[in-house]
């Protein structure tokens, strides 16, 4: 017997047809003799939905009200699909945040998690009682609902995984599994069978859609293993675990399975592309020592993330240029804050562009393989693909280019790297 924590999106859970259909898939593995417990979204729509009532009731909103009213999406698809369990002749009950509870800290509708106390989820799914939790929610030290942001579901489903010692936490979405890169952009892209969780975590956090970066960032601390993979299968599904998604495990994991000859460690395993991104330059920043640290200081204070950063060599007037990336949504804010301290910090001007794009390559392999970077560089060059800026970690090599030139340089990348898949004709001869 295991005990699973399955987490269904909002496309999993639009409308009473499609949570029939998670019912069946949620059923199918209770009746395995696996102990569940269920976190879901809002339907797809719904919070969009709320937030509009949210700016129509006042436009400048208080945001701990704002969270009591965008939560409720979540407590919905709980006690819908609670009750269509029960339909089916299964034990099943809802547990809101507040009643695990699931406490938060950090700010409204961007809170983090704190701790669950599970005592009572754990009595319950011992007595072979199916739990359905609403996600992105939970109750913060004033006994105030709270809410996680965008995505927050992944991260409540996997918080939960971690307080009840779950053996696994399935990740339902509408895709069937982590891909070397965005197949709508490849049609030759692979899904990938197993990943380690510092590669994901580099994925989410470029670009990659699958998962929120919060999410894997959780699962890697509490070495809970992830699986993502479709709910969009037959009614009469199979138990998750046979079916082909993407595993999300530890690097001991990975090696093991390596060990094992179940994996292929490649230098990169996946490319991702971020085009909510845009550049920043500030012209003839003074070239003295402190000169940078007054430049990022206020941004980060104003908690505006900067990404990657170039300083050019000085000038013989004692004069350089410095460019850095910001979040597309906060270019606006970054360039008035910057204005406001002109004269302090002694400029000349800021000049912004929002039509970039980031590409990664991001890849564990990097660790033991050289030459990672000059491939990336020489297949752009050669498709004539300027580079802006570049930033690195141990395991991944970003890019800022023109935003038109994102999907050429996603497929140049893919192929450049060897992981297009085969050739299904090339491969059927063989």
């Amino acid at each position: 017997m295991a005990r699973i924590v399955m987490k269904f999106g909002g496309t999993s859970v639009a409308g009473t047809e499609r949570i029939r259909r998670v019912a069946n898939i949620v059923r199918a593995q209770a009746a395995g003799g696996n102990q569940v417990a269920v976190v879901v979204s809002a339907m797809a729509g719904e919070t969009d939905r709320l937030v509009n009532f949210c700016r129509e009731a006042n436009a400048i909103y208080d945001p701990a009200e704002y969270d009591v009213v965008v939560s409720s999406g979540e407590q919905v698809t709980a006690g819908l699909l609670a009750l269509t369990l029960q339909s089916m002749g299964c034990k099943a009950r809802s547990w809101l945040g507040w009643q695990l509870p699931l406490k938060t800290f950090s700010a409204h509708a961007n809170a983090r998690v704190g701790e669950i106390h599970a005592e009572r989820l754990l009595e319950s799914m011992d007595d072979g009682e199916i739990a359905i939790i609403p996600g992105f929610q939970g109750i913060s030290d004033s006994d105030r609902i709270t809410t996680m942001g965008r995505g927050g579901s992944d991260t409540s489903a996997v918080a939960v995984a971690a307080a009840i010692g779950a053996d696994r936490c399935d990740i339902y979405t509408d895709v069937d599994g982590v891909y070397t890169t965005d197949p709508r952009i490849v049609a030759r892209a692979r899904k990938i069978k197993h990943i380690a969780f510092e590669e994901m975590l580099e994925l989410a956090s470029v670009g990659a859609k699958v998962l929120q970066t919060r999410s894997v960032s959780l699962a890697m601390k509490h070495n809970v293993p992830v699986q993502v993979l479709s709910s969009f299968i037959d009614d009469e599904s199979p138990p998750a675990d046979s079916l082909p998604g993407t595993m999300i495990v530890s690097e001991a994991e990975m090696a093991k399975l390596l060990e094992e000859g179940q994996v292929e460690r490649q230098s990169v395993t996946g490319i991702a592309h971020d085009k909510n991104e845009a550049r920043v330059v500030l012209t003839r920043v003074p070239d003295k020592p402190g000169a940078v640290a007054d430049i990022f200081t206020p941004l980060g204070e104003a908690g505006i993330n900067v990404d990657m950063i170039i300083q050019n060599v000085g000038r013989d007037k004692g004069e350089t240029d410095v460019t850095f990336t910001v979040p597309q949504a906060e270019l606006a804010r970054a360039q008035a804050l910057l204005e406001d301290r002109k004269g302090s910090l002694g400029f000349n001007r800021v000049i912004t562009d929002s039509k970039v794009a980031k590409i990664s390559v991001v890849g564990m392999g990097m660790k033991s393989h050289t030459g990672v970077a000059a491939t990336m560089f020489k297949a752009l060059a050669d498709r004539g693909i300027n580079v802006q800026a570049i930033s690195t970690s141990e395991i991944k090599v970003s890019v800022l280019i023109d935003e038109d030139e994102t999907e050429l340089a996603v497929r140049v990348l893919h192929t450049a790297y060897g992981l297009d898949a085969p050739d299904e004709i090339g491969a059927a001869a063989e």
